[in-house]
C-alpha cells in the first residue's frame, strides 16, 4: 500500500507543461482606497515614515489611505 499522498497522480506528464516560468500572483497588494480602515486617521508608523521622508503636507488631517499613497509615491520617486 502506498503512503498517503503518494500514488499515480503524483507523476506529471512533462509534455503538458507549456511554461517553464512560474506564474506569480500577488494578492497581498490592495488599493488603499478599498481598505476597510482607509478613512481612519494616519498611524504613528505612517506619520514617522512621512516625517523621515520630508513630507510637507498636513499630517494631522491625513487618512491611512492617503498616507499609504503618499509613502508609495515618495518611495517610487514621485514626490509632491
Amino acid at each position: 500500500m502506498a503512503p498517503l499522498g503518494r500514488g499515480n497522480n503524483d507523476q506529471k506528464d512533462q509534455g503538458d507543461d507549456q511554461s517553464s516560468e512560474p506564474v506569480e500572483i500577488d494578492n497581498t497588494v490592495k488599493d488603499p482606497d478599498k481598505w476597510k480602515t482607509a478613512d481612519d486617521p494616519i498611524t504613528g508608523a505612517q506619520r514617522s515614515t512621512l516625517e523621515t521622508m520630508g513630507f510637507e503636507g498636513d499630517l494631522d488631517n491625513m487618512t491611512k489611505a492617503e498616507a499609504s499613497k503618499a509613502i508609495d509615491e515618495a518611495r517610487s520617486g514621485g514626490g509632491s
